[in-house]
């Protein structure tokens, strides 16, 4: 990977389709890498095809779709002419798990290739898709097909990714590939979710480009352990701080909170930005950068630029329900908007920033009344029952389930659904059918000094043209 084909700035992959095909062309337009984010593309795809796929984009992606009798299928499954009537639920999708389904692999994948496939049109930039490594069940159908739509990058962070450039090998060239599935309880099983590209077409193909990856780190130890494997080595790092939107990792050591219940990050937290320039491998920092004074430092640093999430997430090309991103925005500006690093939030176990917002999760009264469900599961765990075989838990289902499956209460004390509350800052909340409707769950960085200079109601290309004011042409 030349340093002239290099992005200076990269569009952070946010939330649930925050990071949609729109924001990333936008980005993409400008000569940098726009990202689309991969997280639970199976459900966006579904749900708005119940809509009835509002201007045909979807139907326009899957009709480019290289097998379609699997476009049919998931069309006949989820497309509604006109929409389903308001208020009626949305019909679900599979679930992600260990036991092969073709449908669900299927779905991801279409999923996947739709979105990658429309933030490609009408440019010739770059576009990446960035993925959780936490949501390893999903991983090789969604990775597979985000290639077969030619992304050029793939960014993943929440874990360490040391399986992912095999994966990408063996998919570039049509192979079967599978990754390790963390199993508790499993001790020395391996247990393994994979994809076999002939399963889907057994027509020969040609070979797929294989996208470059950027591992996502909090730590110049992750990113030395990452490269010093030819197997694991990505092409690149982010460098994350914990100010940064989303999940965090949690502190080094022995985890303290402040005063206002958040976790205290010390020098150990610190990356080492000597020890990663040394390892050879371009890299970029995020949290807290999103500004030319943030370019001009991280330059400065040896980075090759920047990744910037927050001031794209608010931007007019974002996935965010506009009536939530137009609130946030107004107290971003305002300096009232208080974003929390909340320890239990998440169903992960990280500390996950949560935008405060009446009306939203962030809410207690309306995280009261939510009744608590697990019905997408992203962030369920497996786990081996006493019976040898494998089940599933969420801290974020209901208490006394979660306890018969072997946990203890307090674990799942303050956590929310990410999964759904995520969805609903999407405007594709779930609506039950007792009548209740999912609210919504907000991140953002905690770090608002990337609206400064930024026009009122700002674009993709206002925030990319006022950070590159301090970078070199």
């Amino acid at each position: 990977m030349s340093e002239a084909a290099l992005p200076v700035l990269i569009q952070g992959g946010m939330g649930v389709a925050v990071s949609g095909w729109r924001l990333a062309r936008a980005v993409a337009r400008t000569g940098q890498l726009g990202v689309v984010s991969g997280t639970a593309l199976d459900v966006t795809l579904a749900r708005r095809l119940q809509l009835g796929d509002p201007g045909g984009h979807l139907r326009r992606a899957l009709a480019c779709f290289p097998v379609p009798a699997i476009a049919e299928r998931v069309l006949g499954r989820y497309f509604v002419p006109g929409g389903t009537e308001p208020g009626q639920p949305y019909r679900p999708v599979p679930r992600l798990g260990l036991r092969p389904n073709r449908a669900r692999d299927e779905l991801i994948v279409v999923a996947n290739f739709a979105e990658v496939f429309l933030a490609r049109q009408g440019h010739d930039g770059l576009i990446g898709v960035n993925y959780l490594e936490k949501i390893q069940l999903a991983t090789p159908a969604a990775v597979y097909g985000a290639m077969l739509a030619g992304v050029d990058y793939v960014l993943m962070g929440a874990g360490i990714p040391a399986e992912i450039p095999y994966l990408l090998d063996e998919f570039a060239a049509h192979r079967p590939a599978e990754i390790t599935v963390a199993v508790a309880g499993a001790d020395d099983t391996r247990h393994t979710i994979g994809l076999d590209p002939a399963a889907l077409s057994p027509r020969p193909a040609e070979p797929l480009r294989r996208p470059k990856l950027l591992a996502i780190v909090s730590s110049h130890v992750l990113a030395t352990y990452l490269a010093r494997s030819p197997q694991a080595r990505p092409d690149g790092f982010v460098l994350e701080t914990p100010v940064a939107g989303g999940h965090s990792a949690p502190p080094r050591g022995r985890l303290q909170l402040d005063a206002a219940g958040e976790p205290l990050y010390g020098p150990r937290d610190e990356v080492d930005t000597d020890r990663v320039a040394a390892l050879g491998l371009p890299f970029w920092l995020a949290g807290g950068y999103g500004t030319p004074d943030g370019m001009a430092r991280a330059l400065a640093a040896g980075a090759t630029g920047i990744q910037v999430g927050s001031a794209f997430a608010l931007c007019r090309e974002s996935g965010l329900d506009d009536g939530l991103r137009r609130r946030l925005l107004r107290e971003a500006a305002a300096g009232t908007l208080e974003v929390r690093n909340d320890p239990r939030a998440s169903p992960t176990g990280f500390p996950f920033k949560v935008a405060q917002m009446p009306g939203t999760l962030s809410e207690p009264g309306v995280h009261e009344q939510r009744p608590r469900l697990c019905d997408l599961g992203y962030l369920r765990t497996p786990y081996v029952k006493p019976d040898g075989a494998i089940g599933y838990r969420c801290p974020a289902e209901p208490v006394d389930t979660y306890v018969r499956k072997g946990r203890p209460a307090e674990e799942a004390a303050g956590r929310q659904c990410l999964c759904n509350g995520l969805t609903a800052a999407i405007g594709l909340g779930q609506h039950r059918g007792d009548g209740y409707r999912e609210p919504a769950l907000l991140t953002l960085g905690q770090d608002a000094a990337f609206l400064d200079g930024l026009p009122e109601d700002h674009s993709a290309a206002d925030v990319v043209h006022r950070i590159l004011l301090g970078a070199p042409a």
